[in-house]
């Protein structure tokens, strides 16, 4: 019993060791491939190629930037990882009766994307957890929008700013509009239901509470402290 105990300490005490190890390495590294491409890319019963650019922060517009934020995770700059609030509200709203939506930050969506496999699961969410504690104590709120960005599924088969940015306004992710950036943002739901261009009524109205979120947003900047 105690060689058993031993084994599962030893075992666990590696596996930590190497999950650390792997978030440092994409501190500097960047994960051109995430297991969410290939999964979904396996599962899809289409022909389509996956479409995807890795791109610099730098390199994608301010207004996606901004645009995302204020659609997913207006809180992003300000939590460490969990909109306490927001799920607070969510469950609320599930004992009340209503669907049970979701309240993840883009911390955790990134941790989920870039680590871990879509279907979901207890585990799943477990370990969601555990690695968005991760990338938040490892990674700047810089590096996780920017593989967030990159990595996101904005479309069928497209990943990241830039496939995007070129299916949808044949442009770089750089030249973005305000309009574009809120087209792109309103599909994240669900990019492959919605189309960013031609957007629906749907995708208009959200275009459109997208841009007045941004708007009272004002200037995006990474300099505010933690909670």
């Amino acid at each position: 019993m105690t060689n058993i105990f031993r084994f599962l300490l030893k075992t666990c005490l590696w596996l930590l060791v190497l999950s650390i190890l792997w978030v440092l390495t994409y501190k500097w590294i960047n994960p051109y491939a995430t297991p969410l491409m290939w999964i979904k890319h396996l599962q899809s019963k289409s022909n389509k190629t996956i479409r995807h650019q890795w791109v610099p922060l730098a390199k994608i517009s301010k207004n996606l930037q901004l645009a995302v934020i204020c659609s997913e995770d207006q809180q992003f700059v300000a939590h460490s990882g969990f909109d306490t609030k927001a799920i607070s509200t969510a469950i609320q709203e599930y004992q009340s009766g209503k669907r049970l939506r979701g309240a993840s930050t883009i911390s955790q969506q990134t941790a989920k994307n870039i680590f871990l496999w879509p279907k979901r699961s207890w585990i799943r969410k477990g370990l969601e957890i555990y690695f968005t504690l991760l990338i938040e104590t490892l990674w700047s709120k810089e590096r996780i929008l920017e593989v967030y960005l990159n990595s996101i599924e904005m479309g069928d088969e497209i990943y990241g700013a830039q496939a995007a940015s070129i299916f949808w306004f044949n442009k770089s992710a750089m030249s973005l509009t305000v309009a574009e950036a809120s087209a792109i943002a309103a599909i994240l739901p669900n990019p492959i239901k919605y189309l960013a261009n031609p957007p629906s009524d749907y995708i208009q109205k959200r275009k459109k509470w997208i841009r007045i979120q941004m708007r009272n947003y004002g200037t995006l900047t990474f300099e505010i402290k933690k909670e």
